[in-house]
């Protein structure tokens, strides 16, 4: 072994816990990009084999009521490969052993098996085609309730209540992400998937001959957009309501809005450990080469060229950084798989196929290694300049003069100790900033991560107390007339009942397109409200139409402008409306008209498709009993309920999330702090046992060592405050949806939290460092020469 291999590995044992301290902020940075990367690809290649697999449609529409003889006529648009033609309609559920009623969503089976969504089956079997009582339910929905094969449920088929028996469960690709109508998130215990027989579902909702859904599977080579319009020229005269693609099918769009947030934190995150890496090596190799002076001569004088001592160095930081890199390799595979299989399961994949590529894993470490090297080669070069005389000498001692900040440090009669500090930062300006950065970042991951809390408990607050304040929604059969809110409003338990209109319609601004859904309400309605972002109520105009921002914005109007708008129900008409304001909304891209205006644009009587409702909580089981056998009623949405199970999974996902950045961020002020602390304390050595010889006592020693370092760490928080914020305004419009948007919400106590977190971790990293005082051997510090 070469004399400078052997010098290396002594420096890196004499230096491991620094070394260690750099090595796991970069193994952070590593991690981060195997989980981010690892996530996103077992996600993508997960979904990408179960569409494969299971033939996952490409197009999908929806009709009143189609002739299945259109078959042919479909099949025959130039880039469509199959065709499946279905019955879906969504029903109440009477389920056993429990008061509260359930949605379901039928949906027909044909006899000789799905062609496209086909479902994966679990556990028994699928219905008979023959039988007309026989249903096959989804996995989750028959878990969350611990239903078993046999087991009937009663359902409430097109006013009809029936049993049906459970022969079968399964998963199905159009549902791995399974949200009900009106839902946030996924309910399974309270919305189920359920297959019936073709023959059956077609008899039971009168729709024998007919159809009222369509999923095409599309060539490689197929125009989608083309497709798209021919299905609706086609659809039209049925009641179709507008053909779309997969990134506007529910489950899909959630999947990407998650794959969008992966993306979203591998590029923001790494930086972050990437950059304080490169700073530390940097930190400990100038505090090396300033040590080893005298070294560095000797080996100039035995030959050694500026290459190979500049090397040196960067190898040094070099071994560090592989330790990092081999860290954050298992660290990042074990977490990303452990959140996949997660993932997976919150997602109700059937199965997870987790492989993270070997370009990953290279670029994580070829990232850890350069961040290390371009920390360490502005001090390995400045080694290897020294001239072999000038290195054989001590440095040049400081030049101390009194300037404005030592008479304005006078004037303030401090202590000797505390001037000490403050000369010590205003010596090395620079490394103090950089220092001071280190810890501001620290800060700023906390800032970053923690606003996410208070954005959901405001996403909470204005979309399920301020703007739907209603207990229940009511999801009727088809359009009715607004007469039926007073047969509502005799249900029991009922203590107020208010109408809604759901007109599905395609905006089209120009080139510009969206395909929404218009919410139709009346004047001076109370449960379900727009809400500004200053909490104002924002009434539907008495004409025109109410846009949220990010429809918008993706449209290109503003109040005021002109936009085309088609129904794609009723009279199917096309308007010319005007834009009479824009909202900012959290969930979806929605539109708002009024629906007195709405029924005058159709030349009919008022029409409502579900009612909001007051519940009396006294009476809600005989609500839910006599909701069982009410006919015309499509689902329920219990929005008590919703609040809950949002309020739960946010919580849950918070307190993970909160533990993961609050170890990020204590890594991150330890490896700066600490390092900071230990290159002090061996820059300082020979002075502070010089003020222990002169008399000084061990706490004012104490005081000079940590003070500096603290002091830093105090001035670092308002910097990482204002960085973190900067962050989380950069996540929040990374994580910007069509689905949803998340707001920022800075509140004092998340940047208090932040910075308790971070001085804590300060505090005891420098008092760590502190121990070695009480070890110092005075006489052989004051025998070295610097």
């Amino acid at each position: 072994m070469r004399a400078l291999d052997k010098k290396l590995l002594r420096d890196f044992r004499r230096l491991w816990a620094q070394g260690l301290s750099i090595a796991l902020v970069l193994a952070c940075g590593v991690a981060i990009v195997l989980i981010s990367y690892g996530m996103y690809g077992a996600l993508e290649n997960t979904r990408s084999a179960y569409y494969e697999r299971n033939r996952f449609a490409d197009v999908f529409a929806s009709a009143t009521r189609a002739p299945r003889n259109l078959k042919d006529e479909i099949a025959g648009i130039e880039g469509v490969w199959a065709v499946e033609l279905r019955t879906v309609k969504d029903a109440v559920l009477d389920l056993p052993n429990r008061v509260k009623t359930a949605t379901g969503r039928i949906i027909s089976l044909p006899a000789n098996g799905a062609v496209l969504n086909v479902p994966l089956v679990r556990s028994g079997r699928p219905p008979d085609p023959d039988a007309s009582d026989e249903i096959m339910v989804n996995e989750p929905f028959a878990l969350e309730n611990d239903y078993q094969l046999g087991d009937v449920i009663q359902a409430n088929l097109n006013g009809r209540k029936r049993p049906l028996t459970i022969v079968g469960t399964a998963l199905s690709p159009e549902y791995i992400y399974t949200i009900g109508p009106g839902s946030l998130m996924p309910d399974n215990e309270n919305f189920g998937i359920l297959w019936m027989a073709e023959n059956a579902a077609a008899s039971a909702f009168d729709m024998s001959g007919a159809f009222n859904d369509v999923s095409l599977k599309l060539t490689r080579s197929a125009d989608a957009d083309e497709v798209i319009d021919r299905l609706d020229d086609i659809l039209r005269p049925y009641g179709g309501t507008g053909a779309y693609g997969r990134d506007q099918q529910m489950s899909d769009a959630f999947i990407d809005s998650e794959l969008l947030g992966l993306e979203t934190m591998a590029r923001i995150l790494p930086p972050v450990f990437f950059g304080i890496a490169a700073f530390l090596v940097n930190m400990v190799i100038g505090r090396i080469v300033a040590l080893e002076r005298s070294q560095i001569g000797l080996m100039k004088a035995l030959g050694y060229t500026n290459f190979t001592i500049a090397m040196h160095y960067i190898m040094l930081s070099a071994l560090i950084a592989v330790i990092g890199v081999l860290i954050g390799w298992g660290l990042g595979t074990w977490a990303a798989r452990g959140m996949a299989l997660m993932y997976a399961e919150f997602f109700t994949f059937p199965y997870l196929i987790f492989s993270v590529s070997k370009f990953t894993y290279v670029l994580s470490g070829v990232l850890g290694l350069l961040s290390a090297a371009l920390g360490a080669v502005f001090n390995a070069m400045k080694a290897a300049r020294l001239a072999p005389a000038v290195a054989m000498s001590p440095p040049a001692p400081p030049n101390f003069r009194r300037g404005l900040f030592d008479r304005l440090f006078a004037s303030m009669r401090l202590s000797q100790p505390t001037m000490m500090i403050l000369r010590g930062i205003m010596r090395w300006p620079l490394r103090a900033s950089l220092t001071s950065l280190g810890m501001a970042l620290g800060v700023a991951v906390l800032v970053a991560s923690s606003f996410f809390d208070d954005s959901m408990e405001e996403i909470l607050d204005v979309a399920f107390f301020q703007s739907n304040r209603q207990d229940a929604i009511l999801l009727l059969s088809g359009d009715q007339p607004l007469s039926v809110l007073e047969d509502i409003e005799r249900l029991p338990g009922i203590l107020r009942a208010e109408g809604q209109y759901s007109l599905p319609v395609r905006l089209t601004n120009g080139h510009l397109e969206k395909r929404v859904s218009i919410e139709a309400s009346w004047p001076n309605a109370d449960l379900s409200r727009v809400i500004d972002r200053d909490g104002k109520v924002i009434e539907a105009p008495a004409e025109g139409i109410l846009l949220t921002k990010r429809l918008a914005g993706q449209l290109d109007v503003r109040p005021g402008e002109w936009i085309d708008v088609e129904f794609l129900t009723g009279r199917r008409e096309e308007h010319h409306l005007v834009v009479s304001g824009i909202v900012t909304q959290y969930f979806g891209m929605g539109a708002y008209m009024d629906a007195e205006y709405a029924a005058r644009l159709f030349r009919q009587s008022p029409r409502i498709s579900a009612a909001n409702v007051l519940v009396d909580e006294n009476r809600i089981d005989e609500l839910h009993q006599e909701l069982k056998d009410t006919p015309n009623l499509a689902g329920l949405i219990m929005l008590t309920d919703t609040r809950q199970t949002f309020r739960d999974t946010i919580k849950e996902n918070i307190v993970i999330q909160s533990v993961i950045y609050i170890a990020i961020a204590a890594m991150i002020t330890i490896g700066v702090t600490y390092n900071s602390a230990r290159i002090q304390l061996s820059e300082r050595a020979r002075e502070l046992a010089s003020l222990r010889i002169l008399g000084f006592t061990n706490a004012e020693v104490s005081y000079i060592l940590m003070g500096e370092t603290l002091l830093l760490a105090i001035v670092a928080q308002p910097l990482g405050w204002a960085v973190g914020a900067l962050l989380a305004w950069g996540m929040s419009f990374a994580f910007a949806s069509d689905l949803y948007t998340i707001p920022v919400v800075l509140k004092n106590h998340t940047f208090g939290f932040a910075s308790v977190v971070a001085l804590v971790a300060a505090v005891g990293s420098v008092l760590v460092v502190r121990r070695r005082l009480d070890t110092l051997d005075l006489v052989s510090v004051m025998k070295t020469r610097e």
